[in-house]
């Protein structure tokens, strides 16, 4: 029987490649050999390589309009292959690209998949040839049309349309089952995973996840098709295929109905997500880890792997070495995870884990409070909260205080969970809520306007009636006046003040006009310095004076630059002297910082007024962050010596005059840098108070900037890169960005020539380390520095190199 359907399709196929008028009629042969044979699902192994055979002379003679018709009506796994031997064949693209967009707009796609999952492929190689042409489409066709090829097969088209063609096959596969049939859904899972691997998870799932969310919402036929689709991806595909639900999933109850067990039936799929996703990786976003971690805990077979991941976060968090090398995002990131994860736990699972959460809670709070960063240690603060609040329901719970900001609010969110589908409040609640909060006192105020006499009457009767004093007028004290206690106006009386008085008030006025004072009697001052300077520093605050704190400082800058020798003698010998406090020392480095800058800003007409200690940009008061100022002036450096050429407005010539800072830069400079690496008793440096290493340093790095054009410039600068280079692998990002900052106001400062002649070898060194950190560092602010610096280094070197020898 099957003699005569191979022999006329040998006789259409030999019709064809002779040509002529006997064409068209092999191709009515042809249909009429395959209806005989039972139609193409019938066809057997050698029917289907001779109308393979045929098909490929086809596609070669091309013989008229209905050829491309024959395609369609072919076996779809037999026909594309054919068709995309066709494209790679030279001077056949273009028809057979055409006769591909008729496959795919004709729903052959389906057919083809529908076919492959009644009856796989005979081989492997077979199959994962298939698989191959399938997924790889969009590249085949744009690779031979160099990019003229029809909309159909972009990507962001392609991709949608066989996820389309994937939801028929398993409505079909569905249907099947009712039926009481068995299919093969493996060659699915295969096309899926390997869409996803190639990064084309978005266009799919975008088609996929939404009808099978409806699909699987009260079938549980839907339900096991689609765990069976996950399931059998190839673990080499798994990672891409997990990622993507978790990724498109509106909620963990519809990813727990899409993914069911996967993660405790397949290792791979465990190890993406209670590993990689959480441990390894931190750029997904909040409503990511809200899935995972909800879909955890959305099944008692997995709540397991929740405790588990739990356990392993704090252990992260509770790391030294992850909090000083990992970046700050991934911090934050983790510390999303476990308040997430905190606030899934049930009362019999924080009562089984109650003293492992607890130690956790203690090392993790201290090694994030040992830190250099605000966001790390606020980080600390509110994580170390939220256990020790799920920990102790009834009891005590730790409470620090730390600014409420946006990212503090959205940390403290995380531990109370959203139902599903329920819509988080925006931030027109949020406006409503202080909208209505501001409105209360004015409401309160009407209320008391409308009703004065309500609660005062009742008590007006009862007092009448036992005392008749109340009658008596009070006195009239609106235009009473408040004495004023009188500030000294010697140097020497506010050092009596200072040290001796008990009267508090003239204590106050003493220390609101000290600063004022040193500067209008600068002779007077320069013959106590020194002592008034100690006075000033261990200064405690008596009374709650507004701004204590900055008019202490102040008064330290106007000593210091009035006669500055011996008062930064004084400060710098004291830096690393026994029993100060960490605030002490950091005061000292702020105070000398401050004084440099205002001694290198030019005075005008060389008086010295009150205002000019507020002119300089830099504020190192307590709480600032002095690497924000140290890159804000790095910055404007850099702009300042960027040359343009454009017309416009003259500027207002600047005042000038000499630098006071170049007599004196050595004594601020020199005595900081000595003595970093002998610890005391109570500090050090290269230890445990690495805090004052890193503001140490950035105060370094200002000196040196505001030494340009000094005298000791240039062995400042090998001074400080000597003192770079010995710290250069501190465990510390704010020391590492400060020792960054070191290395750009270096470059800045010292000039050029001095640069090649005296520390060249430092600089090839340095340029070496600079290379290293942009490419291997944790910390974006390091990396981002170590780039600036860089590029500092290449424009010294250009201009080196146009300056005529």
């Amino acid at each position: 029987m099957a003699a005569g359907p191979e022999r006329a399709l040998r006789e259409a196929a030999a019709a064809l490649e002779r040509g002529g008028p006997g064409a068209a009629a092999a191709l009515g042969a042809a249909r009429e050999a395959v209806a005989a044979a039972g139609g193409p699902a019938a066809l057997g192994e050698r029917e289907r390589a001779l109308l393979g055979a045929f098909l490929r002379s086809l596609a070669r003679a091309r013989p008229a309009a209905e050829w491309r018709s024959f395609f369609l009506e072919a076996p779809p796994g037999l026909a594309l292959s054919v068709l995309l031997e066709a494209l790679a064949a030279p001077g056949s693209a273009r028809e057979a690209a055409e006769v591909l967009e008729l496959f795919l707009r004709e729903g052959r796609v389906p057919a083809l998949l529908w076919e492959l999952c009644q009856a796989p492929a005979g081989s492997p190689e077979l199959q994962e040839a298939l698989l191959g042409q399938i997924v790889c489409l969009p590249d085949h066709v744009s690779n031979k049309l160099q990019g003229k090829n029809p909309p159909v097969f972009f990507p962001q088209n392609y991709f949608p349309l066989l996820g389309g063609a994937i939801i028929q096959v398993l409505q079909k596969i569905s249907e099947s089952l009712r039926g009481g049939l068995d299919c093969s859904i493996s060659f699915i899972s295969h096309i899926l995973g390997k869409v996803c691997v190639h990064g084309r998870q978005k266009e799919i799932l975008s088609v996929l996840v939404p009808r099978l969310t409806d699909l699987t919402k009260s079938d549980c036929i839907w339900q096991r098709i689609c765990w069976r689709l996950v399931e059998c991806v190839p673990d080499r595909w798994m990672e891409a295929v997990v990622l993507g639900f978790v990724q498109r999933a509106p909620g963990a109850d519809v990813l727990s109905r899409l993914l069911g067990n996967l993660v405790v039936k397949n290792k791979k799929a465990q190890f993406v997500v209670t590993q990689k996703m959480l441990l390894l990786q931190y750029g997904h976003t909040t409503a990511v880890l809200q899935n995972l971690l909800g879909y955890l805990a959305l099944d008692s077979l997995r709540r397991a792997l929740l405790i588990k991941v739990l356990k392993e976060l704090l252990e992260t968090w509770g790391s030294s070495s992850a909090v000083k090398h990992s970046p700050p995002e991934q911090q934050q990131y983790i510390s999303k995870a476990i308040l997430i994860c905190l606030s899934h736990l049930k009362e019999p699972e924080i009562e089984s884990c109650r003293q492992e959460l607890l130690t956790s809670m203690m090392e993790g709070v201290k090694c994030h409070l040992d830190s250099n960063l605000p966001q790390i240690r606020r980080l600390g603060m509110i994580v170390a909260e939220s256990i020790s609040s799920k920990i102790n329901t009834d009891g005590p719970v730790l409470k620090f205080q730390y600014e409420e900001d946006d990212e503090a609010r959205e940390l403290k969110s995380l531990l109370v969970q959203t139902p599903p589908f329920c819509v988080v409040p925006g931030p027109r609640d949020d406006d409503r809520n202080d909208k209505t909060d501001a409105a209360l006192p004015g409401e309160l105020e009407s209320n008391k306007k409308s009703h004065p006499a309500a609660p005062v009457k009742p008590e007006e009767e009862s007092d009448a009636e036992l005392d008749s004093d109340d009658d008596l007028i009070p006195y009239d004290m609106s235009e009473d006046k408040e004495l004023k206690t009188k500030a000294p106006v010697y140097i020497r009386d506010c050092i009596e003040v200072l040290t001796g008085s008990e009267d508090v008030d003239k204590w106050e006025a003493t220390v609101k006009a000290l600063e004022s004072l040193v500067r209008k009697n600068p002779a007077a001052t320069r013959e106590v310095s020194v002592e008034l300077a100690k006075i000033v520093l261990h200064l405690e605050e008596k009374t709650c004076i507004e701004g204590f704190v900055e008019l202490r400082q102040r008064a330290q800058v106007a000593i210091l630059t009035t006669d500055p020798i011996p008062v930064a003698k004084y400060l710098t010998s004291q830096f690393y002297s026994l029993n100060y406090s960490l605030r002490q020392r950091v005061d000292i480095l702020d105070v000398l910082v401050l004084a440099a800058q205002e001694l290198s800003y030019p005075k005008s007409h060389g008086k010295t007024k009150h205002s000019d200690a507020q002119k300089p940009c830099i504020q190192l008061l307590p709480g600032s962050d002095s690497s924000k100022d140290w890159r804000k002036i790095v910055d404007e450096r850099i702009k300042n010596k960027t040359r343009r050429f454009a017309t416009g407005q003259s500027q207002v010539e600047r005042a000038s005059g000499p630098n006071e800072f170049n007599s004196v830069a050595g004594h601020f400079f020199f005595p900081l840098i000595q003595h970093f690496d002998r610890p005391l008793t109570t500090f050090d440096l290269l230890g445990e108070d690495h805090f004052v290493l890193g503001r140490l340093v950035h105060a370094l790095a200002i000196l040196m900037y505001l030494a340009v054009n000094t005298m000791a410039v240039t062995a400042m600068g090998k001074a400080l890169l000597e003192f770079v280079w010995a710290l250069r692998f501190h465990t510390d990002s704010y020391v590492r960005q400060g020792l960054l900052s070191c290395i750009s106001s270096v470059l800045l400062s010292v000039p050029a020539e001095c640069l090649l002649e005296d520390v060249t070898e430092e600089l090839l060194e340095a340029q070496s380390w600079l290379g290293d950190v942009v490419e291997k560092d944790p910390d974006g602010d390091c990396r981002r520095l170590a780039l600036q610096n860089l590029l500092l280094m290449e424009n010294l070197k250009k201009k080196l190199q146009t300056v005529p020898s």
